[in-house]
């Protein structure tokens, strides 16, 4: 098995799941990196959650407005506003789902006995197999399950304050991802002693 650790930063309301953003890196080196042209963007600017810990890592048409809002207390009132808060499409890092969905499946894909890990990762995995539709429409060789780190972790006995501690770019899914490579590489090497 090779390993492929992701994360997907996403916007869910206890009946869909939305994607915003998605980072991969396999054991063999390669990253990939998307954010979603598609995502529910108006609905994303509502978020306050999303809005402080999401938006801040992604490429964005202008910031100004942006850290008007981060300056300004979690819980006050009134906001300014998030109207002309914008992800950038012209970033090649910004792209349609469909394009996502096929990248996405192609780095799988060229990784041969691909198994997928990730922190807290059941609605992780639900998000990147909507990227196909249905869970019978995974593409060939896209596993079915995600290892959840978490679920490792409390296997050894370890608790969330154990695990290696992540330096910088949390809720920046391509920092995630490698986070989530090193804590399950540590993991792994810790397992074998």
């Amino acid at each position: 098995m090779v390993a492929i650790d992701y994360d997907l930063e996403f916007l869910e309301d206890g009946r869909t799941i939305d994607l915003i953003s998605i980072g991969m890196v396999a054991d063999d080196g390669r990253e990939y990196y998307a954010v979603s042209s598609d995502a529910p963007w108006d609905e994303i600017k509502k978020s306050d959650w999303l809005v402080r810990n999401v938006l801040p890592s992604l490429p964005l048409v202008s910031r100004s407005a942006l850290d008007g809002y981060l300056k300004i207390p979690q819980n006050s009132h009134p906001k300014p506003s998030l109207q002309y808060v914008a992800v950038n499409t012209r970033d090649t890092q910004v792209k349609p789902q469909w394009v996502i969905a096929n990248e996405v499946r192609d780095f799988i894909q060229a990784t041969d006995d691909a198994e997928l890990w990730a922190n807290y990762g059941a609605y992780d995995h639900v998000c990147l197999a909507q990227l196909w539709g249905p869970m019978v429409a995974l593409p060939s060789g896209v596993p079915m399950f995600t290892n959840d780190i978490q679920q490792e972790a409390r296997r050894q006995g370890l608790s969330w304050d154990d695990l290696p501690k992540q330096e910088s770019g949390e809720h920046n899914a391509l920092a995630d991802a490698l986070h989530n490579q090193t804590v399950r590489r540590w993991l792994a090497e810790r397992a074998q002693k």
